[in-house]
């Protein structure tokens, strides 16, 4: 069963299965929920054997996928993810969110200054029928947070 359309219309076109878009943007908001809480395990949850990740232009395995979020939340244990706009389409939701935290641990060799900072993602969010993530893709704009750490001087871009 295709997960974007179920039902046909007397005419014989197709119209798309808002239940299972509905679902999909609902568990993305629950893994939201979970980051929040820094509950990495009610993320990885939801995530099929075999997921593919995609960071920025790379793929990366699941292990180093945990590693670096882990590695956030050691640098940046307050980090808070706030959804600014979330769209589902066929069996993928994208969510744009903007990033709150104070570094409060090493990050990128630096120590901490305990200043809280803001950056910006995008996160696109594939799903199978069983409601499983089976692709992530991410992109990050850390230029704001960079320039808030001093690690980039305040006037580039």
């Amino acid at each position: 069963m295709s997960a974007t359309l179920t039902e046909k219309p007397v005419d014989g076109s197709t119209v798309p299965d808002r239940s299972i878009q509905e679902r999909n943007k609902e568990l993305a908001l629950s893994m939201v929920a979970a980051w929040n809480r820094w509950e990495l395990d009610g993320i990885i949850k939801h995530w099929a054997p075999g997921i593919r990740h995609f960071s920025e232009d790379r793929q990366v395995d699941s292990q180093a996928m945990v590693g670096a979020m882990q590695g956030g939340l050691a640098a940046f244990p307050d980090l808070h993810l706030d959804v600014k706009s979330i769209l589902a389409e066929d069996d993928r939701v994208a969510l744009r969110l903007t990033v709150t935290a104070s570094q409060q641990g090493e990050f990128m060799g630096k120590a901490p200054t305990g200043r809280k900072v803001t950056w910006f993602m995008l996160e696109e969010l594939r799903f199978n029928d069983a409601g499983q993530v089976i692709e992530h893709y991410d992109i990050f704009n850390y230029l704001p947070m960079l320039k808030e750490l001093e690690f980039v001087a305040s006037d580039v871009l």
